[in-house]
């Protein structure tokens, strides 16, 4: 068995990297040092010892900035804009205008897309679905959603949400990082960077997709953590086998070789750091440690043998199949169980600019009752109390028909002006809707949201002022909600 030679300062090799250290480096490091002993003599010893994170593991020293509502987030990503007139926003004074182009003073000087720019008429397309009021809120949902009208009391619904991105690309990144270009954190990344991980076993934000959903694609940079370091990137779970990819030894490699060759792949790139003084380094030391615990962790968490079937029934015949979103909703649990800081379920196949009946009745009938099932079990084993639960797309639909209408067929354009999204849990106010749209959910009436506004709530349930949650990159201090957002506070309980 090799024998690996603990790596010092005195090694030729790094004898020689270290002279390679320029003038500038130099003067950076010993310039830092001596300021640390500036204010080493300025303050007490005891202050400087206090700057250790004081929620879980990693997280930035004095974060939360308050008591946290929430503990933990899943978001129920429903990718492509779901339909608010076939699910949750109902508008019966539609009825009576079947085919009636879109009135003038309602469009204003409002944009559409390429897809329905050019349509010689907006006509109007009345939902075909019956609604209903349910529980004590008496909240309206759509027949296409029976399992969520149960759990509608738990609910707060929040159907004045617009946004500034008309197309999915734009519109999803937007929602996902605060910004509609690439390269900015994800939402998950920047509450492990702030909050860090309650569970030294496994990442603080795991990403699940729900496997052939069909529909706009997903892109890894929507869980990327951009500019702040690699170790607070979403890590995806995956469908079968191999839930993390390159987690498992590579054949005829056990654990106790793994081990080794990590304690000197740690050593090797801990002299890097002491002579380069990169924190890329030290978020990749990280990295290689949790992928080590989670050989251990990952397994256990992900065979789902042990649940009983009256669970299975709970969420759904689909999540006995794995990578459905049935099977992520249940594996979502799990996580949450394991104190996971930050799941997010991506489910696509919801852009429906025709043929809307059908497609929107089966993506209903495949989510609808995995969704209510996790408020439901998270509620039952007291979890939902201190757990966030978010669903939404990125934009909502148009209340004209794009191409052909028909009194059974009709397809819907994106239409970022208004639409409905819910959160339930912790921190939130349970059996209550918020705000309001005009009778063509066309534009907002009363109580607008943002999507940065959305975020600075989300922050504030987990104990984060999203002013004071910020990183220097390129010469100035960026944040989840850029130069906006506002605590929506009428949404807390």
């Amino acid at each position: 068995m090799c024998h690996y030679d603990k790596i010092t300062h005195s090694h030729p090799e790094f004898q020689k990297l270290e002279k390679t250290i320029g003038r500038r480096e130099f003067l950076t490091k010993t310039s830092l040092g001596m300021g640390a002993l500036a204010l080493g003599s300025l303050l007490k010893a005891d202050k400087l010892l206090a700057a250790t994170p004081s929620n879980g593991i990693g997280g930035l020293p004095g974060l939360p900035h308050f008591v946290p509502k929430a503990k933990r987030v899943v978001y129920l990503f429903q990718s492509g804009g779901p339909s608010q007139f076939e699910t949750f926003d109902y508008k019966p004074s539609l009825d009576n205008m079947f085919g009636k182009d879109l009135p003038a003073s309602i469009r204003g000087e409002q944009r559409l897309t390429g897809m329905s720019a050019n349509q010689s008429s907006l006509p109007i397309a009345p939902s075909m679905f019956k609604f209903q009021q349910y529980g004590q809120s008496r909240a309206w949902v759509s027949e296409l959603m029976p399992y969520t009208a149960e759990v509608v009391d738990e609910l707060c619904f929040i159907k004045s949400m617009h946004t500034s991105q008309i197309n999915h690309d734009p519109a999803i990144t937007f929602f996902q990082t605060g910004h509609q270009l690439p390269g900015r954190p994800s939402i998950g990344s920047w509450v492990s960077y702030g909050l860090g991980s309650d569970n030294n076993n496994l990442p603080s934000f795991i990403v699940l997709n729900s496997k052939n959903a069909g529909g706009q694609p997903l892109y890894a940079r929507l869980w990327g953590n951009g500019f702040l370091p690699t170790e607070h990137q979403g890590v995806q779970f995956r469908s079968g086998a191999d839930p993390v990819l390159f987690l498992n030894n590579p054949e005829n490699y056990d654990g106790a070789d793994r081990g080794r060759m990590l304690d000197y792949l740690k050593e090797l790139n801990s002299a890097q750091f002491d002579t380069y003084g990169d924190p890329e380094i030290n978020a990749r030391i990280a990295q290689y440690e949790m992928a080590y615990r989670m050989q251990s962790s990952v397994p256990e968490l992900t065979d789902l043998s042990d649940e009983p079937d009256y669970i299975f029934d709970l969420y759904g015949e689909g999540s006995r199949d794995s990578g459905t979103y049935a099977a992520n909703c249940l594996m979502a649990r799990r996580l949450l169980e394991k104190d996971v800081k930050f799941v997010q379920l991506y489910h696509r196949g919801w852009d429906q600019h025709a043929y809307l009946p059908g497609a929107i009745r089966n993506q209903c009938k495949n989510t609808d009752q995995a969704t209510a099932a996790l408020i439901k079990d998270l509620k039952q084993r007291g979890l939902l109390e201190d757990t966030l639960v978010i669903w939404g797309g990125e934009f909502g639909r148009t209340v004209y028909s794009q191409g052909k209408l028909t009194p059974n067929d009709y397809g819907r354009d994106h239409h970022p002006r208004c639409f409905t999204m819910w959160m339930a849990g912790a921190g939130v106010k349970p059996g209550f809707t918020y705000g309001e749209t005009d009778d063509f959910s066309y534009n907002i009436t009363k109580d607008p949201v943002s999507v940065h506004d959305f975020h600075a709530t989300l922050l504030y349930m987990m104990g984060v002022d999203h002013e004071k949650l910020t990183f220097k990159h390129q010469g100035r201090r960026f944040r989840l909600t850029d130069v906006e957002g506002h605590l929506v506070k009428d949404l807390i309980a």
